[in-house]
């Protein structure tokens, strides 16, 4: 499964809205099946905050763990906020 992120919008900013684009992906998300890589699709996306990313990023690392891939993240503000995400969790998001 492949997220597109951008499909969200490109200026990713609000805890509110990362809350809110991750339970309207949520039915999508049941659609996976177990074991299947989950591919986060960073392509477009030109600002990307710590707390839009903690509200989608850190239940999809919950769920998926290591199956789940970031890919398209060296955009600064994306790879800023995936630091920013590990150190205040401990996690490790794997990135291609």
């Amino acid at each position: 499964m492949t997220i597109k992120m951008s499909k969200f919008g490109y200026v990713l900013t609000s805890r509110q809205a990362g809350k809110d684009a991750f339970a309207a992906f949520m039915p999508t998300l049941a659609e996976a099946k177990s074991g299947e890589e989950v591919l986060v699709d960073f392509e477009g996306v030109n600002t990307f905050s710590p707390s839009w990313g903690d509200e989608f990023l850190t239940p999809l690392h919950e769920k998926f763990g290591d199956a789940l891939t970031l890919i398209n993240a060296s955009n600064p503000s994306v790879s800023l906020t995936l630091e920013t995400l590990e150190g205040i969790h401990g996690y490790k998001l794997r990135t291609a």
